[in-house]
This record gives structure tokens, C-alpha cells and sequence, in this order.
């Protein structure tokens, strides 16, 4: 770019634009209003910018760095104003590129766009340019309206704890699972041994077993070494779990204290939860909003003379599980859950439907309870 004329941020946020020359040489922006698309990658991103009626300016590659998320909205304000941006992926590949855009950009609006439609990569064919100029025509005619999560605060440290803590006690399953299989064939000494005992007991035990090095190539003593490798594993992975959940619990203390107090909501349910809102819940306009995100919406069955709804089995699978165990265990302990089970069943409703109904329930108070926890300083 040539010309020696550089705006401020300061001076230009109002505008949208970050220091940012005229590509022509006039070192004026220009008067026009812009909207950018951006489809991201590992390493690259690759931007577009068009006008409010549809035409294609132009396209650039950038580099998944800081510098080159600074370049990418300095080049994007050099074409005009900035009304808005769509961002692909704003939780995975475009994350760094979505918190650079919000911290520097707070005036325009970002979005979170989808990949492009069978209908346009049928038209257009598949490139990073066509998906950059997708990215933003969606902005442009209001097709996406979904904000991306805020990933500086508190949520997302409960975010990136819980992942490998999750990972964890899948393994610790599998670790059981595979433990239980080899008992089940082994040798008959060791399986008369330990098959009787419950999954600690044969934890414990196992981390008891002596195989002979030198006698590996018999199957008593492989499986003697194969079991206490898996029970070291398991322990291993307890105190994994455990240090994790010791950080979760002070964490969702303090980021959802009311939710937490909530009857049958548990650490883990109330971290999924807060996960799931973000810390800008905000974005969810209404509690209507956050249930159909959970898949605790109700979604139309009727035919005919039938005029019903069932479970919906979209959105968000892990906070609709986080939303099911509550449920299940108010109906088990819950004085005030079970009188309305007994009343629905005597109504002539399912226990898919009165779960159904309790979920969705439950999903409009969590939400008026995570808006007054995350919203409060």
C-alpha cells in the first residue's frame, strides 16, 4: 500500500477500521460501508471483502498469527467502513482470530458463520476464496445471527480443565472394561482369583501382582503384567481426575454459585452448563434461545389427528446430558419432581415426555440463573 496517512484505532473504532492506509495512495478510506468473511484454517486464514450488495472487492491470505490477525483487519478497514464480520470455526481454527477481532474491533458486529451450502459450492466449486466471499455474504443478508463465545474469562478456564479431565475418565472406562475382558479370558488361577471382586478391589489387587520378567512368553505371566499395567493406569488416571475436579469446584464456585445450589445440580452439570452459555451469555437473547441450543426445545410430531411433540435430538448433546442427569436424579430424590411424574402419568403421559417437559423446565431456570451468576460482577 502506498500513502503516509495512519489513523489510530482510537480515532477510527467509531468507523470500524484499524490503522489503515488507502490502497489507491490517497491515504483517505473510503466512504463506503464493508463486510468481511473469513475462512480459517491451522495455519492460514484467508479474508474477503464485499460491499452491502454483494459485489466482491477483494481477497487476501493471511497468516494464523497475531501478526498476521492485525494485518487482516488493518487490510480489511482499508476498503471501508467495517459493518460486520463472519468468522468460520470461531471455536477451533478461528479462535485466536475471534479474540483478536473483539478485544481490537469492540464497535462491529462478528459473527459466527457456517461453511457454504451444497448449493453454492455446486455453483461456485470449493476454494478459500469462494468460502471467505460465502462467509460474508451470509453476514451481509442476515442469514447467521450466532455470536461467538467470549474465550478470555472465567468460562473458558473452566472450559480447558474440563477437557482433558472428560478425556480422562473415558480412558479410566476403557482401562475397567479392558481389565474385566482380560480377567474374563485368562488364565483360570487368575481369573478364579479375581473375578469375584469389584472393579476397585481388582484395581487393587492387580497393582499387587509380581509377573516374572523371564517367564513372559507364558500367558499367565503376560496377563499378570497386562493387568497391573492397567491398574497403574487407572490410578494414574484417578489422581488425574481427581486434581481436576478440585480446580472445577472452586471454579464453578465462583463463576455459578447460584446454580450450583440448585437441587441435584453437581459440579460437573453446572460446569457443562456454564460451558455451554459462555461467558457472554447474552448472545442467547432469550431462555427460548438457550433451550433450543440444549435440545430441550420441543419439536412438533403431529399427523393427522395426532397432535403431540417429542425429545429434540439436536443441539448441544454434552449440556442436554448435563440437563438429563439433573433430571434424573430430582425424580429419584426430588419430593416435588416425583408429585409431578405421578401427576403426568396419571395424565397418561410417557417418561420420554415427562422428561421431555422437565428438561425444558429445567433449561428456562438454569438460564435465568447462569444470566444472573455471569452477569453479575
Amino acid at each position: 500500500m502506498n500513502g503516509s496517512a495512519v489513523l489510530t484505532q482510537s480515532a477510527l473504532s467509531s468507523q470500524h477500521v484499524d490503522h489503515v492506509l488507502d490502497r489507491t495512495g490517497s491515504g483517505q478510506i473510503p466512504d463506503r460501508g464493508v463486510f468481511i468473511g473469513v475462512d480459517t484454517h491451522q495455519l492460514t486464514h484467508h479474508a474477503a471483502v464485499i460491499d452491502p450488495h454483494h459485489a466482491r472487492l477483494a481477497h487476501r491470505e493471511f497468516p494464523a498469527t497475531a501478526t498476521g490477525y492485525r494485518d487482516l483487519s488493518r487490510w480489511a478497514g482499508s476498503h471501508g467502513r467495517v459493518l460486520g464480520i463472519g468468522v468460520e470455526s470461531t471455536g477451533s481454527y478461528g479462535a485466536g482470530l475471534t479474540r483478536h477481532l473483539l478485544t481490537t474491533m469492540p464497535g462491529v458486529e462478528i459473527f459466527e458463520v457456517s461453511r457454504p451450502e451444497r448449493t453454492t459450492r455446486a455453483k461456485e466449486g470449493k476454494s478459500d476464496p469462494i468460502d471467505a466471499y460465502s462467509a460474508a455474504v451470509q453476514v451481509v443478508s442476515r442469514r447467521t445471527q450466532a455470536r461467538p463465545k467470549i474465550t478470555t474469562g472465567l468460562v473458558e478456564a473452566i472450559r480447558v480443565v474440563k477437557v482433558p479431565r472428560d478425556l480422562a475418565v473415558k480412558d479410566r472406562t476403557a482401562a475397567y472394561s479392558q481389565m474385566r475382558d482380560l480377567i474374563t479370558t485368562g488364565p483360570e488361577h487368575l481369573r478364579q482369583e479375581l473375578i469375584g471382586l469389584t472393579s476397585r478391589g481388582r484395581v487393587t489387587r492387580a497393582l499387587t501382582l509380581r509377573p516374572d520378567p523371564t517367564r513372559l512368553h507364558e500367558p499367565l505371566q503376560a496377563t499378570k503384567q497386562a493387568l497391573r499395567a492397567l491398574a497403574r493406569r487407572i490410578r494414574d488416571l484417578d489422581a488425574e481426575i481427581d486434581e481436576a475436579d478440585k480446580i472445577l469446584t472452586a471454579l464453578t464456585k465462583q463463576a455459578c454459585p447460584t446454580v450450583l445450589a440448585m437441587p441435584g445440580v453437581g459440579t460437573q452439570s453446572a460446569a457443562q452448563l456454564v460451558i455451554t452459555a459462555g461467558q457472554n451469555i447474552d448472545r442467547m437473547r432469550t431462555e427460548a434461545a438457550f433451550a433450543k441450543f440444549c435440545g430441550t426445545a420441543p419439536l412438533p410430531a403431529s399427523s393427522g389427528k395426532t397432535n403431540r411433540h417429542r425429545l429434540n435430538r439436536g443441539g448441544d448433546r454434552a449440556a442436554n446430558s448435563a440437563l438429563y442427569m439433573i433430571i434424573v436424579g430430582r425424580m429419584s430424590r426430588d419430593p416435588r419432581t416425583r408429585a409431578y411424574v405421578e401427576r403426568r402419568r396419571a395424565q397418561g403421559m410417557t417418561t420420554p415426555e415427562i422428561i421431555r417437559c422437565l428438561k425444558r423446565h429445567l433449561a428456562r431456570n438454569i438460564y435465568n440463573t447462569l444470566k444472573h451468576d455471569l452477569m453479575t460482577p
